[in-house]
């Protein structure tokens, strides 16, 4: 079901301020509002204030179907996904919704099914019908030939965030996940743990990929080999993780950390331990990724990498609608957030 996301301010039914309003507040022209508005150049950073005062005073809410006729937009985006991390698309869908409200757009958003072969004539009818001025998808579908072919030839505009195929194709916004992986695994290193594990992400996810590529480098790097046995799927959900999670700690050498793909299954692995009987992170480090709330509010607090989700999200927006820089991609840096979650190896368990 197609929901449009929008706020609202709770206060009693009153007049409807309009642009003349706003512009006999100011003391400007109803042109010099209008550019305001439209975030265009060339207003003085005095009048530029007024303005925007006026505008909240008088709550003012530009009217989307006037301004799409003079201007041939929507100030409609639609945002396509199909993602097992209820945590992660929370972020992603907070980052559009606030950047679109900064913008004076409104967030169209999609769930959907990743492997629905009638996805290209859903996402081409759905642009059409409601004459988005652009489409955002997230992974898996970033990364669907077929998606991209019919997206092109209906010459709607299109970001992707993180794809991994033909990232060049098309605007995208992305980090360096490989890079972010290699810093979990030498955090580990650093604090002497040697028995290592992992749970990966979905394998239709890019992410996952370079997630395990470069934490299985920097852990070679530090004359670390993790072996099959330790390195299990998870798919990005809490229950992928918790099952992985069981059978690593079942192990005779179970691992002493371990590094999961994202947060859900960070917090799963949190969980099995609990259900062991293993404290962490006395028994058992714990390393997740992405920093989404579930990070924040679980006990104790992950140490996690800080995927900045929402800024991907909001630069997708930028990208967009022409705002900012004008280059066809964006490459947002990442953090390791060192909580309670990890600590020093045992010695007993080494």
């Amino acid at each position: 079901m197609t929901d449009i996301q929008h706020s609202g301010n709770g206060r009693a039914p009153q007049r409807v301020a309009t642009i003349f309003d706003v512009a006999r507040q100011a003391g400007v022209s109803t042109k010099t509002v209008s550019r305001v508005l439209n975030n265009e150049a060339r207003v003085a950073e005095e009048t530029l204030a007024r303005v925007r005062a006026a505008v909240a005073d008088l709550d003012y809410r530009p009217n989307p179907n006037a301004r799409s006729l003079a201007g041939r937009r929507s100030y409609l985006i639609g945002l396509f996904y199909d993602n097992p991390s209820s945590n992660y698309m929370a972020d992603i869908k907070a980052g559009a919704i606030r950047r679109c409200q900064e913008k004076g757009y409104h967030l169209l958003t999609e769930p959907c099914e990743a492997d629905d072969p009638s996805l290209p004539r859903l996402m081409v009818g759905v642009a059409t019908r409601f004459r988005l001025d652009g489409l955002i998808l997230t992974p898996p579908i970033v990364d669907r030939k077929d998606v991209l072919d019919a997206i092109a030839a209906a010459n709607v505009p299109l970001v992707r965030i993180a794809p991994r195929l033909e990232p060049d194709r098309t605007a995208h916004v992305h980090m360096d996940d490989e890079a972010a992986a290699r810093l979990a695994a030498d955090h580990l290193a650093d604090l002497g743990h040697k028995r290592l594990g992992m749970i990966l992400g979905h394998p239709d996810h890019g992410a996952a990929e370079l997630r395990q590529r470069g934490f299985l480098t920097a852990a070679a790097a530090r004359g670390l080999t993790l072996s099959p046995a330790h390195i299990l799927p998870g798919d990005f959900s809490f229950a992928g993780g918790f099952a992985a999670a069981e059978q690593l700690l079942a192990l005779p050498d179970r691992p002493t950390a371990i590094f999961a793909g994202n947060d859900d299954m960070a917090a799963a692995t949190v969980a099995a331990a609990n259900k062991h009987g293993l404290q962490v992170p006395r028994d058992l480090s714990v390393v997740g990724f992405d920093d989404s709330p579930i990070a924040r509010v679980i006990w104790p607090p992950l140490t996690t990498i800080r995927q900045p989700t929402m800024g991907m999200a909001a630069a997708a927006v930028d990208l967009l609608i022409g705002d900012g820089e004008p280059a066809p991609d964006r490459q947002l840096g990442f953090e390791l957030m060192v909580r309670q979650s990890t600590g020093p190896v045992a010695h007993a368990s080494t």
